[in-house]
């Protein structure tokens, strides 16, 4: 219920930047939201106990109110330009309240919050300056303690008692919740980037690149198959459907192929335009990587139908399949990617066929697949080779179990 609004509130003035001067932006606001809280709070409970008396020191929190309430707008002149009003107010309000209360009030206190605060208001593109405003703090914190050890204003002992607990409330109060807000916004923004890294390669290989970020990934794999996919006359279709509906449509099947490689434990490789390429068996080896793919396969054809009935046109698609060693690992280092290379590789590219077409070591490494031989041809790059078409799932032909029909 109170998720949302207290989101737009810290949200308030930081748009216009970009994200990560946005997330310390609303950290500001945030800080911002708890000094007006416990300042009202403070000319509050000044004005009940005697407001003539203390009048100066209710004057005082108000204006640190009324400072708190504009920084959403101040983010409009610079990104720090609220930082430094939230501290310059801070410092100045702060040694006046010790002026006029003394320092056995602790209203001194206050001015560790800036040792806390100083990066998250001012950023760490900024250091110079937040490491003046933590000197300037610790000097002032000093200063009033030897300047003022009696306040201006006549204060009972019993309330500057009160007044010492509540200011190293709000001391350890503000700097545990701007401390804890900050580290918040940084967990999520690490788990978003964690979440696009791991949708852009297989989770084992962010893990490994977590631990060993100099550590190249780079893993030979005795055997694993490859799937590749296109549409044949693609460019053709593209233009009589138009750029938006032609992102649509591929957007539409390719999320339907991610969800079969995620149903059947296969990796996606990569997409080029039309085409698709998936590996079973990397980067974790699995013993039935063959069987992964041809299920995957067989369903590809059933979910390009189903785009092809909602885009209302015909997808002739093209899939081929390989198996064999192959070698992975990342690839370069802007923009990288994980990628599979290997005889096997080329061979599933070409492959491809109107017909789930599988090479002699697919069809050697299914377990409960009818496969049609098509007979020797003509590989571009390596010469006649026997392939087959794959057929329905046939578990009367398991070899994992030796049954025979």
């Amino acid at each position: 219920m109170f998720a949302q609004p207290i989101s737009r509130l810290v949200e308030l003035g930081a748009a216009a930047y970009p994200l990560r001067v946005r997330r310390r932006l609303k950290i500001l606001n945030a800080l911002a939201a708890l000094i007006v809280v416990s300042s009202a709070g403070y000319a509050l409970s000044y004005a009940v106990a005697d407001a003539r008396t203390y009048s100066w020191v209710i004057a005082i929190n108000l204006a640190l109110v009324a400072m708190a309430l504009c920084v959403p707008l101040m983010h409009r002149v610079h990104e720090i330009f609220a930082g430094l009003v939230i501290a310059g107010s801070e410092c100045i309000a702060l040694v006046g309240l010790v002026a006029l209360l003394g320092r056995d009030s602790g209203i001194q206190l206050n001015l560790i919050v800036g040792a806390v605060a100083a990066f998250f208001i001012l950023g760490l593109d900024h250091l110079a300056l937040g490491i003046a405003v933590i000197v300037l703090c610790l000097l002032l914190h000093i200063a009033a303690w030897f300047l003022f050890p009696i306040g201006l204003v006549p204060v009972e002992p019993a309330f500057l008692a009160q007044l010492y607990v509540s200011s190293a409330v709000t001391a350890f109060g503000l700097s545990g919740a701007t401390a804890y807000y900050a580290f918040r916004l940084a967990d999520r923004a690490e788990a978003e980037t964690d979440r696009l890294l791991r949708n852009i390669l297989p989770e084992n290989i962010v893990e490994r690149l977590r631990e060993n970020p100099d550590e190249p990934i780079a893993d030979a794999v005795g055997d694993a198959s490859i799937l590749f996919s296109d549409i044949q006359g693609f460019v053709s279709l593209s233009k009589q459907l138009g750029a938006e509906r032609t992102v649509a449509l591929l957007n539409e099947m390719m999320r339907r192929f991610d969800a079969l490689a995620d149903k059947y434990g296969v990796e996606k490789i990569k997409t080029i335009g039309d085409a698709y390429m998936a590996v079973a068996g990397l980067p974790k080896t699995a013993a039935d990587h063959a069987d992964r793919l041809a299920h995957m396969a067989l369903d590809m054809l059933i979910e390009k139908e189903a785009v092809a009935a909602q885009f209302g046109v015909t997808l002739p698609i093209r899939i081929g399949i390989a198996s064999g060693p192959v070698m992975a690992g990342i690839i370069g280092t802007r923009k990288f990617s994980y990628d599979v290379w290997g005889d096997a590789v080329n061979l599933a590219a070409r492959l491809e066929s109107r017909r789930v077409q599988v090479s002699a070591e697919t069809r050697d490494a299914l377990t409960a697949f009818a496969c049609e031989p098509r007979g020797a041809i003509e590989i571009k790059g390596v010469g006649p080779l026997e392939t087959w078409f794959l057929g329905a799932p046939d578990y009367r032909l398991d070899r994992r179990n030796a049954v025979v029909g």
